[in-house]
């Protein structure tokens, strides 16, 4: 029988920022209150995620300027991994480089091949401050890399070159929730 709850069931669906907005281009604070607050901006951003359809989700993603992101996310065999992470840090990404298959919240509808390592290491903290190892391989170690990326001010696109960026950012500016360089949210 379940004790706890799921994750989100008490969250919020935030508003998702996008291509564009100066929120995703900043680097993150460190998040010094471990409190009923970052709890619930915990539960908020899963809400927001699992909305979204997402397998993880950066706080600045959503317009708070912490270091904190959510994930449930597979890796290549299919293992689910559920969790979120304050005050991460990559402290390992190696293993051979792959480009796969890569999207994002706040880029929605565009992918592109974007090359990651194929093994990471984040090293964090719970809600309630305890220390937290995560590792991932594949798909996962790919979505951590990617939120670390995110909370550094950094986006998928910035990992992209030459003709692959090029197109990427061409589909962002036709995309329908860009409007002449602006991002604006998509209608709901």
């Amino acid at each position: 029988m379940r004790t706890r709850t799921i994750p989100g069931s008490t969250g919020r669906p935030r508003p998702m920022r996008l291509l564009g907005d100066p929120a995703l281009t900043m680097p993150c604070q460190e998040v010094t209150a471990f409190d009923g607050e970052l709890a619930r901006l915990i539960e908020d951003m899963y809400a927001t995620m699992y909305a979204a359809h997402g397998v993880g989700l950066a706080a600045n993603q959503i317009g708070v300027p912490l270091r904190v992101f959510v994930y449930d996310c597979p890796d290549d065999e299919d293992r689910r991994h559920l969790g979120h992470l304050v005050n991460p840090r990559l402290v390992e990404a190696d293993g051979p480089v792959v480009r796969g298959p890569e999207g994002c919240l706040s880029l929605p509808g565009i992918e592109a091949g974007t090359p990651r390592h194929d093994h990471a290491v984040v090293e964090g903290f719970s809600a309630t401050g305890e220390p937290r190892t995560v590792t991932g391989t594949g798909f996962f170690a790919r979505c951590l890399q990617h939120e670390c990326d995110h909370l550094d001010g950094g986006l998928y696109v910035d990992h992209l070159t030459g003709l692959r960026r090029r197109r990427a950012l061409r589909a962002a500016a036709r995309a329908p929730w860009a409007d002449h360089g602006e991002v604006r949210p998509p209608h709901s």
